[in-house]
């Protein structure tokens, strides 16, 4: 079965030099181009097992939290970020969050940046030397733990899809009193402060598709 490269950068000059790359790494790979997250989530939809090569900094992403649900969605996808040098702090903060995440920048050499392809072609994590060396200070990575009861997944489940409080203990024929403290243990029990970090662990976790979330 063929490769399939989601090029989601808005250079031309950046996807042409990708291109030449992939007839060198997969002669055999297919490369599809996007534009925006919307036609991403098209082709993710299309080619779950595809390869994401992508630039944050060039793409329409709201937040590094909307990238992260997005590539928590689609969990058979791999994902290099191919970028300029990211500050510290904010590749410390994806990486923490995924570390599945490869990583390489666009003044790497043609060596390294054909390694990286190779990598993450067959599944495999790439980190240039920069990205180890921001990674090899000592922060430990993402805590994904699995102690919600089943109760707490179904009411985390909800909270994903963008429900309130009083809507989820409608549906659920519970009080809104008890949904807010599934609400309150959930947060506490995954260490989040937000519905974007508690809907990346129902992402990750596989508490909700990519499909159900977007639609």
């Amino acid at each position: 079965m063929e490769n399939v490269y989601i090029l989601a950068d808005n250079q031309d000059v950046t996807r042409e030099g990708l291109r030449s790359y992939l007839k060198v790494t997969d002669p055999d790979g297919r490369v599809v181009e996007v534009t925006n997250y919307r036609k991403l989530l098209e082709e993710l939809r299309n080619h779950s097992l595809a390869v994401v090569v992508i630039d944050y900094s060039l793409f329409d992403f709201s937040s590094v939290n909307h990238l992260l649900n997005i590539k928590s969605g689609a969990r058979l996808s791999t994902w290099l970020f191919f970028s300029d040098e990211p500050g510290e702090h904010f590749l410390r903060q994806l990486l923490t969050a995924d570390p599945t995440i490869s990583v390489a920048l666009k003044n790497n050499s043609r060596s390294q940046l054909l390694d990286a392809l190779r990598r993450v072609s067959v599944g495999e994590v790439y980190w240039c030397d920069y990205a180890e060396s921001v990674m090899g200070s000592g922060v430990p990575p993402a805590k994904i733990t699995d102690t919600l009861t089943a109760s707490e997944k179904k009411i985390l489940h909800e909270i994903a899809l963008g429900k309130t409080t009083k809507e989820i203990a409608t549906e659920k024929n519970l009080s809104f009193h008890t949904v807010n403290a599934h609400r309150r243990n959930i947060y506490r029990k995954l260490q989040v402060n937000s519905v974007n970090e508690a809907t990346r662990y129902a992402l990750q976790a596989g508490l909700i598709d990519l499909m159900e979330y977007y639609i």
